[in-house]
C-alpha cells in the first residue's frame, strides 16, 4: 500500500466511522468528518512533493480484485490527476467548515456522504482499469443525488432526480462501449489497451470506432456539462446546498474534462479528430451562450451555474485543438474553474446564510455591513473574469492561444466569452455590494468569521499563486499532456496505415 491507496482509503474509512457514531453527538460528527477530511488533505500534499512521473504514472497499485471478468485494482497518478486530486482533498474540508452551521438537520447523513463522495471523486481521477473507473464514477453519483434531494432547496427533488437521470444516460452508454471494448480486446485495463493499440494488435473500423467514441463522449459531454446537455446543471445548483454546489462545479463538473482527455485523445484518435469541428462548435457555442444567460440571471446561484457552462467550454475548446497549448491551458483551466468558481457558491452560500434568498435584487449595499466579504467577493469576481495575475488569466490565455495557432477565428469567437465574463461579474458585484444598503440587509448581513475566512483564505491565496506561480503546477500537466498527444498523432497514423480486417487486428 503506497500513500495513494490511503489517500483513496481514508475518506471510505471516514464514511464507515461516522455509520456507528450516535446521531445526536452532532459536534463530533462535525468534527470527526473534518479531521478525516484535513488529514486526507494534508496526506495528499505528499502525493505532489513525491511525484516524478515525468509523464509518466507514479504511486503505481495494480493487483487482482475480480478474477472473471478480470477487474484489477489498478490506480495511479500522472500530471492530468494529480492537481485535481488535491483539488478534491482541499474542497471537501472547505464544504465541511461552510455546512458546519449551515446543515442542522440528518448531520450525521449529510457529513458520512459527503465523505463517500470524496471517495468516489478521487477514485475516478486516480482509476486506470475501465471497471474500476465506472464503478468510482457511479459511486460518487449516489452521494450527490442524496445532498441534493435531502438538504436542498424547494424544488430539491425534481433537481435531484433530473441530476441522476441525465448522468445515468450517459454512463449507460459509457458501459455499454466499455463492455465492447473488453469482447474486442480481452481486458478492461487501459494501460494494456494502450499497449495493444501501439503494437497494432488493437484497431477498429471507422464505424466502431466513432461509436465506441460516442458512448464515451455522451457520458462525458453530460458531465461537463457541454452545450446543449447542459440543463440538469442549473437546476442541481440552484437547489443543492452550498457544499453540493461547491463540490459539483468545482470537482464533479471535472470528471467529464478528465475523461475527455484521459480516454478519448488515445483511445479512439481518429474520430477525436474527426468529430472535433463539431465539437469545437459546441463548445464555442457554450462560451457565448453560457455568458449570455449569465448576464441575464436574476439569481445569483444561477448565474454562477451558466458561468460554468461558460469557462468549461474553454477546456473542451483547448482539448480538441490537439495543440499542447491548448490542452496545457484546459488541464490547467480545469484547475483555476475549481477553485474561482467554488469559492463563487462559497460566499453566496455566506450570504444565503445570513439573508435567506438568492435574488440579485434582494441585496444591495453589502459592502457597507460586510466590508471584508465584499473585498474577498471582489478578488473571486475579478479571478472569475480573468483578470491578469488571478488564476483564470492564465487558463484561458493558454486555451485562446492554443486554438489561435490551430483557427484564428475560433479563438476570435472563444474571446468573446472572456469580454462577457467581465459583464455579468461585475454587473452582479454592482447590484449586490454597491449602492444604498436596504434596512433588511443591514439588519441580517454580517462579515465575515473566522470559521469563514478559514474556508475562503485558502481558496483566495490559491487564485493569486496559481495567476502569478504557474511554472509551479504546469510542468507536470505538459509532461502528461505531451504524453497524451503524442498517443493521439502515433495511434491514429498506426490505424490508417494498417487499415487491416477486424479479425487481423484482434489479439
Amino acid at each position: 500500500m503506497n500513500l495513494l491507496d490511503v489517500v483513496l482509503i481514508l475518506p471510505l474509512a471516514g464514511f464507515l466511522l461516522l455509520l456507528f457514531l450516535p446521531r445526536e453527538r452532532e459536534q463530533t460528527i462535525r468534527r470527526v468528518a473534518l479531521g478525516f477530511a484535513l488529514l486526507t488533505f494534508v496526506l495528499s500534499l505528499g502525493l505532489a512533493v513525491g511525484y516524478r512521473g515525468a509523464g509518466e504514472f507514479a504511486f503505481v497499485t495494480d493487483k487482482p480484485w475480480i478474477r472473471s471478468p478480470e477487474i484489477r485494482y489498478h490506480v495511479a497518478l500522472d500530471g492530468l490527476s494529480l492537481w485535481l486530486v488535491l483539488l478534491t482533498t482541499l474542497l471537501t474540508p472547505v464544504g465541511i467548515l461552510v455546512s458546519w452551521n449551515y446543515i442542522s438537520r440528518r448531520v450525521k447523513e449529510f457529513y458520512a456522504l459527503f465523505l463517500l463522495l470524496e471517495f468516489g471523486l478521487i477514485g475516478v481521477f486516480v482509476a486506470l482499469d475501465l471497471i474500476l473507473f465506472y464503478v468510482f464514477w457511479e459511486v460518487s453519483l449516489v452521494p450527490m443525488y442524496f445532498l441534493i434531494g435531502v438538504w436542498g432547496h424547494e424544488r430539491r427533488i425534481y433537481a435531484a432526480v433530473k441530476f441522476f437521470l441525465f448522468t445515468m444516460a450517459g454512463s449507460v452508454l459509457m458501459l455499454a462501449a466499455i463492455i465492447y471494448l473488453y469482447t474486442y480486446a480481452g481486458t478492461f485495463d487501459y494501460v494494456e489497451l494502450l499497449r495493444l493499440q501501439a503494437a497494432g494488435n488493437l484497431a477498429f473500423r471507422r464505424g466502431e470506432e466513432l461509436l465506441l467514441f460516442l458512448g464515451f463522449f455522451i457520458a462525458f459531454a453530460i458531465k461537463v456539462p457541454l452545450f446543449p446537455l447542459h440543463t440538469w446543471l442549473p437546476d442541481a445548483h440552484v437547489e443543492a446546498p452550498t457544499a453540493g454546489s461547491v463540490m459539483l462545479a468545482s470537482v464533479m463538473l471535472k470528471m467529464g474534462c478528465y475523461g475527455l482527455l484521459r480516454f478519448l485523445l488515445p483511445l479512439f484518435p481518429q474520430a477525436s479528430r474527426e468529430c472535433a469541428p463539431w465539437i469545437v462548435g459546441l463548445a464555442i457555442a457554450g462560451i457565448i451562450y453560457g455568458a449570455l444567460v449569465a448576464l441575464v440571471q436574476p439569481n445569483m446561484k444561477k448565474l454562477v451555474a451558466y458561468t460554468s457552462v461558460s469557462h468549461l467550454g474553454f477546456v473542451v475548446l483547448g482539448i480538441f485543438t490537439f495543440s499542447q497549448l491548448g490542452a496545457d491551458g484546459a488541464v490547467y483551466q480545469m484547475i483555476n474553474h475549481g477553485i474561482s468558481t467554488g469559492a463563487l457558491f462559497v460566499l453566496v452560500g455566506f450570504l444565503y446564510e445570513r439573508k435567506h434568498s438568492l435574488e440579485i435584487a434582494d441585496y444591495g449595499g453589502v459592502a457597507t455591513p460586510a466590508p471584508n466579504l465584499a473585498a474577498v467577493f471582489m478578488i473571486t469576481a475579478l479571478a472569475s473574469a480573468g483578470l491578469p495575475t488571478l488564476n483564470n488569466f492564465v487558463g484561458e490565455y493558454l486555451v485562446l492561444q492554443g486554438t489561435a495557432q490551430v483557427n484564428f477565428r475560433w479563438a476570435v469567437l472563444a474571446a468573446t466569452g472572456v469580454i462577457l465574463a467581465a459583464g455579468y461579474m461585475l454587473w452582479l458585484y454592482q447590484r449586490v455590494f454597491f449602492g444604498p444598503a436596504p434596512e433588511s440587509v443591514r439588519e441580517h448581513v454580517y462579515d465575515l468569521k473566522r470559521r469563514e475566512w478559514a474556508a475562503m483564505l485558502p481558496l483566495v491565496a490559491l487564485m493569486v499563486w496559481l495567476g502569478t506561480a504557474s511554472e509551479t503546477f504546469l510542468p507536470a500537466i505538459r509532461q502528461t499532456n505531451a504524453w497524451i498527444l503524442e498517443r493521439a498523432r502515433t495511434s491514429g497514423e498506426v490505424r490508417v496505415q494498417l487499415s487491416m480486417p477486424r479479425e487481423e487486428a484482434k489479439p
